[in-house]
């Protein structure tokens, strides 16, 4: 039974009952029967839906908000962000997406084909509870813009988030079953994919949860995309401008409390500038604000759990007994609450196993280079391929990390976000697939081709 779970207090609150056979039964075909008249509805009709559900996320800003910080301790204005961000998306696709799905017309040898961009049927989400709005977004809005509808399976510590974002789509006047909250356990997840009413699955979680993802839809030959995690280089090069560097470096590490896969979590700085860098950027992690997540002037917060601050804190301890040196926090306060300090590791050994792991909270590794050719080594070393962030003036530099950075996403003297326009998604152990822009529009479409006489 998911349960709310406040990690600033560790107080609980409501009770979400979970589903039965027979409930997620009826949901299923609930999903079904919607899909057979929602697939042929108009641009129009969709659009107007869209641009519907982004007037009720406007209109429940504040509410949703509360949620997220009551749920996962997303400090109370990246909250809000996050709602805006997702009222965007909306207006995105209800702007955008009728000329994403235009057929396409080719000549050929002898005759024409057509191209057509079809939906599917029902797409099963498994998400999580980094941004517990944003990240069902990503898949729910491009999803109902496609003529397919949505179920989801979300993180049991938001369960009011799942909740709230089907009463979005009705409040919006959206048909019951084009998107469902699903409140089951984990082991109900292959199940509902080997369902024959499922046509595909997109999951954003871990490594471990999208292994089983993508076993139980290669099992059923079903298409699958996979955003897991990542663990981004941030690299610094004598070129860039070394303050806005450091100063964007404490806010890429550190937001919402350095749970988020695109999160700048290896500082690869050149020898050159190291410790201009880190005179900034350590003093910009120590006066970081960490309070009361309701609290407007509040930076960062706690972490989403209890066991997830415990599994942090051990992991750094591991670190430093692999060699490297703790050069900042690491703390647990004695309070309620899964609060810590943030932490800056440095001097860590080649060879230990965190130099190629991903710290999903508030740690920063931080590794020293002498040249444009080591950064670039150690922002590869690793098995993950999501994002990554490089900062220099040097146009050959530039083309370099462009083309070398083993990432699905590449920021340039910036700070990587996701954001609607673009494609999201990684290589490697990151995953496949990619979410936004068109490309997420069309990944759970059919493209059928027409062949045509002259």
């Amino acid at each position: 039974m998911p349960t709310q779970v406040n990690p600033a207090t560790g107080e609980t609150g409501k009770n979400f009952p979970a589903l039965s056979d027979e409930e997620i039964e009826a949901k299923l075909a609930r999903a079904a029967a919607t899909f057979r008249k929602w697939r042929v509805t108009d641009m129009a009709t969709r659009t107007d839906l869209l641009s519907k559900i982004a007037d009720e996320f406007a209109r429940r800003k504040d509410e949703l908000a509360a949620t997220i910080t009551t749920e996962m301790g997303k400090p109370v204005t990246q909250a809000r962000a996050e709602v805006d961000k997702c009222e965007k998306a909306f207006r995105f696709y209800a702007a955008n997406g009728p000329a994403m799905l235009e057929p396409v017309e080719q000549e050929l040898v002898s005759g024409r084909s057509v191209s057509h961009w079809l939906p599917q049927g029902p797409v099963l989400a498994v998400m999580p509870w980094n941004y517990p709005l944003w990240q069902v977004v990503r898949f729910m809005a491009p999803t109902i813009m496609a003529g397919n509808v949505g179920v989801l399976k979300h993180a049991s510590s938001t369960p009011g988030c799942a909740a709230a974002l089907e009463e979005l789509v009705i409040g919006a006047g959206g048909p019951e079953g084009l998107f469902q909250n699903l409140h089951i356990s984990a082991s109900k997840v292959a199940g509902i994919i080997a369902d024959d009413r499922i046509v595909a699955v997109t999951i954003t979680g871990s490594e471990g949860a999208g292994i089983k993802v993508a076993e139980a839809a290669g099992h059923n030959l079903k298409k699958v995309v996979l955003e897991l995690g990542g663990s981004d280089p941030f690299i610094v090069m004598p070129s860039a401008d070394v303050k806005m560097a450091a100063e964007t470096a404490v806010t890429a590490r550190l937001q919402n409390a350095g749970q988020s896969c695109i999160c700048g979590k290896r500082m690869v700085v050149h020898e050159d500038v190291y410790d201009e860098f880190m005179e900034i950027f350590v003093e910009g992690v120590k006066t970081i604000r960490i309070g009361d997540p309701t609290a407007e002037d509040t930076e960062m917060g706690p972490l989403s759990s209890e066991d997830a601050r415990n599994d942090i804190a051990e992991q750094l301890e591991k670190a430093v007994q692999s060699g490297a040196t703790k050069l900042y926090g690491g703390d647990i306060p004695d309070k309620p609450g899964a609060w810590m300090t943030p932490a800056i590791l440095t001097d860590i050994p080649e060879d230990a196993p965190v130099a190629r792991e991903e710290f999903f909270g508030p740690v920063a590794m931080v590794f020293k280079v002498k040249d444009i050719d080591e950064a670039i080594q150690v922002a590869n070393d690793i098995p993950f391929g999501l994002g990554s962030s490089a900062w220099t003036n040097d146009e050959a530099e530039k083309a370099r990390f462009i083309r070398d950075i083993e990432a699905g996403m590449t920021a340039i003297n910036q700070m990587l976000a996701s954001d609607p326009y673009a494609p999201f998604g990684g290589v490697k152990r990151s995953g496949h697939g990619r979410e936004l822009g068109s490309h997420g529009l069309h990944e759970f479409m059919n493209l059928k081709n027409v062949m045509l006489p002259e």
